[in-house]
């Protein structure tokens, strides 16, 4: 597969270390280059081309226009960029961060003259690091490749091929759009899950003889790496107030509900129905939709095919091919 563009990937935790393993397993010419030794060291072991220099890893991928992929957490973005910006800043560059408005502003702040294309796997567990890693991760996930108005489409492309090689589904947002969506699905129930394990703990030995499976659910994530989750909640803070605000008016009426009347049935209820409306839309059937990266509007077509629940299955040539729930 010698037309496949090599990939450099910076940084070997859980999400890094499986897209090591997925793209070489999917024929890309690949290397990685992590700060955590102990990552670094575990991949090398396992056969991959890891080490510690990160210097070395994008000298490289700029000698082999290799496309560059930033696996860090959000708050180690700036310093890799400012590397990336004196040794590769003209690679084709994207990321896996959980939050893609900083991430888009860093970039053009520190590396403008890269071909950027913000991403996203919507993928994880609540280990971390090298071992957590598998070639399988991706398989079935929503790969969010962000389309911003100055988005270069042949690299976005390439960065959705690479989605798809792994073995996701490519879903084109601009990166607003994303980050207000994850505050909605993914950062507040990490948050949540925060509140709840903490207000399980006071519960003391008892508490822990009766955890069941709703709260097991309810908490797993708070299992992550601290730092990790702070880096992703915090960072998209913006985001995430309204969403907050949101959630803490609805509990807000609970409260109020049940020491007025004893009820809770309209939070009940309303939690019944959201989550029948998701897994309705989720279970859509899907009708194809075919979107020609060449035409004028085809950034627009992208963000509208992504902002209506849509997902792209396929590049044909220069055509993105995808589906979305039928009205």
């Amino acid at each position: 597969m010698s037309d496949v563009r090599a990939m450099c990937v910076i940084g070997l935790g859980l999400i890094g270390g499986s897209l090591l393993r997925a793209a070489s397993a999917a024929g890309h010419p690949a290397w990685a280059a992590s700060a955590s030794t102990p990552d670094a060291e575990a991949a090398a072991a396992d056969g991959f081309d890891a080490g510690t220099d990160v210097t070395g890893a994008l000298r490289r991928a700029a000698d082999a226009d290799a496309m560059v992929v930033l696996a860090v957490p959000l708050t180690a973005v700036d310093d890799v960029l400012r590397a990336v910006a004196e040794y590769a800043p003209e690679c084709l560059l994207t990321d896996v961060t959980s939050v893609k408005g900083p991430v888009r502003d860093a970039v053009r702040r520190r590396v403008p003259r890269a071909r950027f294309v913000g991403g996203h796997p919507m993928a994880g567990t609540a280990r971390s690091g090298w071992a957590a890693g598998s070639a399988a991760l991706f398989s079935g996930a929503a790969w969010v490749t962000c389309v911003e108005e100055d988005t270069d489409l042949a690299a976005w492309a390439e960065v959705a091929a690479l989605a798809l090689a792994v073995g996701a589904h490519v879903v084109p947002l601009p990166a607003d759009a994303h980050d207000e969506a994850v505050a909605r699905i993914s950062h507040l129930p990490h948050l949540f899950a925060a509140v709840l394990a903490g207000v399980g703990a006071q519960g003391g030995p008892v508490a822990a003889a009766l955890v069941a499976g709703s709260f097991t659910d309810g908490t797993r994530v708070a299992g992550s790496r601290p730092e990790l989750l702070r880096a992703m909640v915090e960072g998209n803070r913006d985001a995430l107030l309204p969403v907050l605000d949101e959630a803490l008016g609805r509990l807000g009426a609970a409260r109020g509900s049940l020491a007025s009347t004893g009820g809770l049935a309209a939070t009940i209820n309303a939690g019944h129905e959201g989550r029948r409306a998701l897994e309705e839309l989720r279970a859509a059937t899907r009708a194809g939709v075919r979107v020609d990266l060449t035409a004028p509007d085809a950034r627009q077509g992208l963000r509208a095919l992504g902002e209506r629940g849509g997902r792209l299955v396929a590049l044909d040539g220069t055509v993105a091919v995808g589906e979305v729930a039928q009205a």
